[in-house]
């Protein structure tokens, strides 16, 4: 009879702890579902269960519609159920959640699991409770960031918080089932959930570690990555990659336990390596980059005027809101102009060490060595400002600290270097180490098809393109022969005698006399016909046109093409001696191969919210600023430069591009050979190339290795017959083809019936 009294208190116990310890739950449920006392925190409303914050990247988009790169906080890049691979979606449920398709967002049977083996056997989250903690950060004090009735007093408490929290997803788990298919619930835990390395999503994760589209991944490489979702950290497979394969195995263990795959092939599946492929997308990876650097200011001014009218919950924000930024640029030109200018450099910059062998290459214009150049290049850096403050302007020491040698990685032309210098040495390094930019443009529309600010973002973040203003040399000189053209003051056909021209007082010098030397510094005194000798670009007929003209002119006629800079009207502009950009360069030129039309270059064509709402569209104005007829007649004495005997671009005929085709070409060289220009004009494609050190005064020696038709023309002729040779886009109109001449065209380019000598007279010869 005792022991049967016994039985049955212990049966009565159990049945009232079950009975209160049903009740107690239900009433902490109500609890903290209704905040009640506000010790819980409000949950989140039904419009955020609907709409759920979610750091998305903003997408950069080509004209040809490939992803070109990323704006980011957390990269992410969602995709809907139907893009997630069957692999993807049969491994996580078996592994995370096996009765996924049965439960209402908690699964009872893996609760009393976990409960009767005091937490030992394992999570009994379910996908939808995952989903429910990732999204509104319940496990974290993040979870009142964004809204502080989130945060109630008890959730300040650390062991209470986690029992809150686990709540709050039990009851955010059953609303998003309510509210969601299972479909689309676990396309959000997938696109939402951190694979660590900032790779968030299943999509950004497989290019992170695999390099590949999802839809190509395969049935181990899912393994890894669902793997990974247990702990990121744990198991990154960048500094674990044992853990990394032992827990991948158990995946695939679950995935034969579900009888996804057979017994019989586990064992073959578990014995394949990793195959890893790392690279974490950054600002410094990717197509591009120094375009993506140059969009990104256009892109934020254009969010700033969009976010002046919304409200404070429907801000725009670069970095979050998942826009989509369509820009012109090509994938494909973008790549052959990488591909161009950096097998051109290597091999320029190899010649380059070669021809300063044993000398350092910063001299002044007599070519004798700057002395104290790297003393005073450091003082301009912030390292060196930086330091004084912290040695309180104690220069010995700064000096000292300068010159002490650490580790570092730096740029070769074979990749990333570690090594140990010292800031003096690495400046030393960096200092011989030239540069280049190069941008190709459609003139019939303004689209920037390809734009390469420099040799290595990652290294060189200053853009050779935008931000960088170096004279231009003799590739200004179309700008002084156009407006001679368009004031009708001379004709293609006319003549000049190659002599020396001298500029006084009466041509607006203050003081003394400016005669200019051709870059051989001799004279022919040879008549010449204009469109021979702006091919041969010399440098005294351009000076008697400047000197007929008047800079004014000169500058008016550049400002009207797309020379936006200021220009010094004074007689040396005739040579490019005022300072402009390499985008207004290829502007101008555009102006001239488009019929006269001016369109600024293009960048970006329009913006769109993350479900494709267009938020901007940029259509700048087309504006007719020279006549057509002087500029079709400009394309045409530009091909002087290629087609006319000893023409500076003479050297492309020995390329695949010249033949059955029209080509614009105009080289350019400054003084002491600091900078290499190359223009290069066809109907569909304007492109040019600057080559030089970031300093002025490091340079080669001599012409023959100084001039643009040597510094930057090879790069241009290798990126057009990359060009070329795509025949997706010459489908697309980017073939030869003649410049198109304009209505009612009239004037006779054999220049038959016109005697040189009399053409000549309409210039007045200083």
């Amino acid at each position: 009879m005792l022991e049967s009294g016994k039985y049955e208190k212990f049966i009565r116990f159990i049945y009232r702890f079950f009975i209160g310890s049903t009740v107690g739950l239900i009433l902490l449920i109500l609890a903290v579902n209704f905040n009640f006392l506000w010790l819980f925190g409000g949950m989140p409303s039904l419009q955020e269960l609907e709409n759920p914050k979610s750091q998305m990247a903003s997408l950069i988009i080509s004209e040809d519609g490939q992803e070109i790169g990323k704006y980011f906080r957390e990269n992410r890049n969602p995709l809907s159920f139907e893009e997630l691979p069957d692999n993807v979606v049969n491994t996580l449920i078996s592994t995370e959640d096996a009765r996924y398709t049965t439960h209402s967002g908690i699964d009872i049977r893996s609760m009393f699991r976990v409960l009767f083996s005091f937490g030992t056997s394992g999570g009994g989250s379910t996908i939808s409770q995952q989903l429910a903690k990732n999204l509104f950060h319940t496990r974290s004090m993040e979870f009142g960031e964004d809204d502080p009735l989130y945060m109630g007093l008890l959730m300040k408490i650390d062991g209470v918080r986690t029992v809150v929290a686990k709540v709050k997803e039990w009851i955010l788990a059953i609303r998003l089932e309510r509210r969601y298919t299972k479909q689309e619930i676990l396309a959000m835990y997938l696109n939402e959930v951190s694979f660590g390395n900032n790779a968030f999503g299943i999509q950004v994760a497989c290019k992170t570690y695999f390099q590949k589209e999802l839809k190509d991944i395969s049935l181990t490489e899912a393994a890894t990555l669902i793997g990974l979702l247990q702990n990121p950290s744990l198991y990154d497979p960048r500094i674990r990659p044992e853990k990394t394969l032992e827990r991948r195995n158990v995946v695939l263990g679950q995935l034969a336990k579900y009888e996804f795959i057979t017994q019989e092939d586990l064992p073959k599946l578990q014995a394949e390596d990793l195959n890893l492929h790392y690279r974490v997308e950054n600002q410094n990876t990717g197509a591009a980059p120094y375009f993506r650097e140059a969009i990104r200011q256009q892109v934020l001014s254009a969010l700033k005027e969009l976010n002046k009218d919304r409200p404070e919950d429907q801000q725009l924000n670069l970095y979050t809101s998942g826009l989509r930024i369509y820009t012109s640029i090509d994938s494909r030109m973008q790549k052959y102009a990488d591909e161009s200018v950096k097998e051109h450099m290597r091999a320029e910059q190899k010649l380059f060490y070669d021809h300063w062998r044993g000398r350092n290459p910063w001299v002044n214009e007599e070519m004798k060595e700057i002395k104290g150049f790297l003393k005073d290049a450091m003082r301009r850096t912030q390292r060196y400002r930086d330091l004084m403050a912290a040695y309180n302007n104690d220069e010995f020491k700064v000096w000292e600290e300068l010159r002490r040698p650490i580790k570092m990685t730096v740029f070769t032309w074979d990749g990333d270097k570690d090594t140990t210098l010292s800031p003096m040495d690495s400046l030393n390094y960096y200092k011989r180490i030239l540069n280049c930019g190069m941008m190709a443009m459609d003139p019939t529309n303004g689209h920037v098809k390809a734009w390469v600010g420099g040799i290595n973002y990652k290294y060189f973040k200053f853009d050779h393109i935008s931000q960088s203003k170096r004279q231009p040399g003799s590739t200004f000189k179309p700008f002084v022969y156009g407006a001679a053209i368009e004031n009708e003051i001379v004709t293609p056909c006319d003549a000049l005698v190659d002599e020396p021209v001298t500029f006084g007082e009466e041509d607006g010098l203050s003081g003394g006399t400016w005669t200019p030397q051709n870059s051989d510094g001799k004279y022919s005194y040879q008549n010449m016909k204009l469109r021979r000798a702006m091919g041969l670009s010399i440098n005294t007929i351009s000076a008697k046109l400047m000197k007929q003209l008047g800079p004014a002119k000169v500058a008016e006629f550049a400002h009207k093409c797309g020379i936006e800079s200021s220009l010094h009207e004074v007689p040396s502009l005739c040579l490019g001696a005022s300072e402009v950009s390499l985008m207004e360069q290829v502007a101008g030129y555009s102006t001239m191969a488009n019929g006269g039309e001016r369109i600024d270059p293009i960048l970006v064509l329009r913006i769109t919210d993350k479900v494709g709402n267009v938020l901007k569209e940029y259509s700048p104005p087309v504006k007719a600023v020279i006549k057509p007829e002087t500029a079709y007649l400009m394309t045409y004495m530009l091909q002087g430069a290629i087609q006319e005997p000893g023409g500076t671009a003479e050297g492309l005929k020995r390329t695949s591009i010249v033949a059955g085709n029209e080509i614009g070409a105009k080289t350019g060289t400054t003084s002491n050979y600091s900078d290499g220009w190359f223009m290069g004009v066809t109907q569909k494609i304007v492109a040019g190339v600057w080559v030089g050190g970031d300093d002025r005064s490091i340079h080669f020696r001599s012409l023959a290795l100084g001039q643009g038709a040597k510094m930057a023309m090879p790069a241009y002729a290798k990126f057009m017959e990359k060009v070329y040779a795509d025949q997706t886009l010459a489908i697309e109109g980017y073939r030869k083809m003649p410049f198109t001449k304009p209505e009612n065209f009239t004037f006779d380019l054999t220049c038959l019936g016109r005697s040189a000598s009399a053409d000549s007279t309409a210039i007045v010869d200083p």
